[in-house]
Formats: C-alpha cells, sequence, structure tokens
C-alpha cells in the first residue's frame, strides 16, 4: 500500500473506511425550504440523508413528520436527526416524548454546542421561523462537530428517563 499524505483529499485511498452517518431530517411548511437545502447541504458532505417529510409550503401538522423521525432515531434506523418548525417547540415537545431521543432546541451555535456537550441531543431541533439559513448551517455543523463532555452530564441523563 502506498504511504498515506495528510492532503489526501479521498482518506479511503490510504485505507481507512467510514461509516456513513445516517441522519434523519424533518420539517413543517414553516422549515420546508431550510430542510430541502440542509439535505442537498448534508449529502453533499457525505452524510447519508433519510427525508421524513414534509414535501411542500402547504400548512400540515408536524407531530405528522415529527413522530416519523422519532420512531427512527429511537429504534436505530438512523443515527441522529435534524428537525425543524416555526419556533421549533412543537417538533422537540413531540420528539422527546420517544425513548431514547433527546431533542435539543438551539437558536444559535452556542446552543448547538450545550445541547450536543451537556444533553448528548441526538436530535438538533432548529426554529425556522427565528433564525436565518445561515445560523442554521453554522448550528448544524457545531452540532454534528462537538462532542458530549460526559461525566456529571452522563449522571443527568441516566436520571431523565421516567421510573416507575
Amino acid at each position: 500500500m502506498a504511504p498515506c499524505k495528510m492532503e489526501q483529499i479521498d482518506l479511503n485511498l490510504c485505507g481507512l473506511t467510514f461509516d456513513n452517518m445516517k441522519i434523519g431530517i424533518c420539517s413543517d411548511h414553516a422549515g420546508y425550504e431550510w430542510k430541502t437545502d440542509l439535505v442537498a447541504y448534508l449529502s453533499g458532505k457525505g452524510y447519508e440523508i433519510v427525508d421524513y417529510g414534509t414535501n411542500s409550503t402547504e400548512s400540515m401538522d408536524y407531530p405528522d413528520v415529527a413522530h416519523l423521525l422519532g420512531r427512527a432515531v429511537s429504534d436505530g434506523t438512523v443515527d441522529k436527526g435534524i428537525a425543524m418548525c416555526g419556533t421549533g417547540n412543537g417538533m422537540a415537545i413531540t420528539l422527546n416524548k420517544y425513548p431514547k431521543v433527546r431533542a435539543g432546541l438551539a437558536w444559535n451555535e452556542d446552543i448547538a454546542a450545550l445541547v450536543k456537550q451537556h444533553n448528548n441531543a441526538n436530535v438538533l431541533v432548529m426554529p425556522a421561523r427565528f433564525a436565518s439559513f445561515e445560523t442554521a448551517l453554522k448550528m448544524v455543523d457545531t452540532w454534528l462537530n462537538t462532542q458530549f463532555e460526559g461525566g456529571r452530564h452522563q449522571r443527568r441523563i441516566e436520571k431523565i428517563p421516567i421510573q416507575n
């Protein structure tokens, strides 16, 4: 095998393989345009995207698509999720009904980092009516590239499920 050089663009030429992260994505009508642009953006970065809808700007009920994404994250069909609606609240409330889903609502880069660092959010929820698309791109990149801190935060996450 040829020696690997750091400047090589295709790391597979170095004999390395990478598992493509599978990201589920959904939006209501308010987030449809963001969703469409994010699908193209993330696909271009090599992520496998599963689109759970909606497919137009026609008014629809956000729980219909949030439930699809919530089930997919909870059962491991996708590794992570991204959701958008007008405020982000409806999506976050619905998604957080699912076991194994920790949907974090973010409206800027700092919050996007914190929902991963402190809450290990596996779904990023964004308010399409209250942020720019440029900010959305920054939030997505920040969230995807931020590591969970663990430690005391892990202990707190373990206390989230309802104990019967």
